[in-house]
């Protein structure tokens, strides 16, 4: 009796069809760079096939802005369905190997509704758990609805979803002491550009909103003009505008005191207003807000508890509806 074996394919096809699209070219890309250049006909359509050296996650794109992640293995016959107008996001893959391509469009698609990490961890306690813990389901339920998985790729999105999960919770672990309603760190005895100094109880009874800068930096002269028309808008407004500077001698000339002289210079020479404060050497309330990037605001209440930790800027609309639903 004759017997026979069908030798596994050891290169990819990928066919399908783009509508709407005016390019010329799909590009397949890897981490070392392109590996693959496709010709798209005048109706959309394209076929060729290509070799990858291991099974992996590639990068289809036809322009700089029009990318999506798509999953190589050798063996594989896929066919792409799109719109190049609603680039990867109206993708949808079939044949053999479909299965992980849609899965990394599908993880994408809900990376993109988590949104802005930094107003998850600004949530209460209790919230960010909930919050957290949702994401980590949505992750394994998109994960556990594609059954014909390649086992690496299991991998790598499980690894993902748990560093993510890991890096929420450590950020948020990290902000525990300056958390909404948490009595604020305080500065002490900050030299006031009027004379004499400053501490954060200077202003209990009001609202304070503090500007963390310096003058060499350049974003947070960018903020100056709509700081000014703030301080005007609520002058007599139950909120102090106090402006700390952390100019330091690496930047003004190697001295404490060459870093005073340029800070009282800018101060004078753009007409700065509200209350304009130096920390000079005190790093504390820095640290204590785990400052690393400058410019900061920091909203604290009346009664020097914390409102946000890291308040909108001036110039954000975000900031003034902040402080209508304080009542300022």
């Amino acid at each position: 009796m004759a017997t026979s074996c069908t030798k596994e394919k050891d290169f990819v096809t990928l066919s399908g069809k783009l509508e709407n699209n005016k390019d010329s070219l799909i590009t397949i890309a890897g981490q070392k760079g392109p590996i693959k250049t496709i010709k798209i006909n005048e109706d959309g359509t394209f076929k060729d096939t290509l070799k990858v050296d291991k099974a992996d996650i590639f990068t289809l794109q036809t322009s700089q802005y029009k990318r999506a992640p798509i999953y190589l293995k050798n063996g594989y016959d896929l066919q792409l369905e799109g719109d190049a107008n609603n680039f990867m996001n109206s993708f949808q893959f079939s044949g053999n190997g479909a299965d992980n391509s849609n899965f990394l469009v599908a993880q994408i698609g809900e990376s993109q509704k988590i949104g802005n990490p930094a107003l998850i961890l600004k949530l209460s306690e209790e919230n960010f758990k909930e919050k957290v813990n949702s994401i980590e389901s949505s992750f394994d339920s998109i994960l556990s609805s594609y059954k014909d998985l390649d086992t690496a790729l299991v991998s790598k999105a499980n690894k993902q979803t748990d560093l993510m999960v890991t890096y929420f919770k450590t950020e948020f672990d990290k902000l525990g002491a300056v958390r909404k309603g948490n009595p604020s760190p305080k500065f002490e005895n900050y030299v006031d550009i009027k004379g004499g100094t400053k501490s954060l109880d200077s202003f209990k009874g009001k609202y304070v909103y503090i500007d963390v800068w310096a003058t060499w930096c350049g974003p947070c002269l960018q903020q100056i003009p709509f700081l000014k028309e703030l301080e005007k808008e609520y002058t007599g407004k139950n909120i102090e505008f106090v402006s700390i500077s952390t100019d330091e001698p690496r930047r003004s000339g190697g001295t404490w005191e060459a870093a005073e002289k340029k800070w009282r210079t800018m101060v004078k020479d753009r007409n700065l207003k509200g209350v304009q404060l130096w920390s000079g050497e005190d790093y504390s309330f820095q640290q204590s807000y785990q400052i690393t990037g400058i410019p900061r605001f920091i909203l604290v209440d009346p009664n020097g508890n914390i409102v946000d930790a890291n308040a909108p800027r001036p110039s954000q609309p975000s900031l003034k509806e902040l402080f209508t639903e304080l009542g300022i």
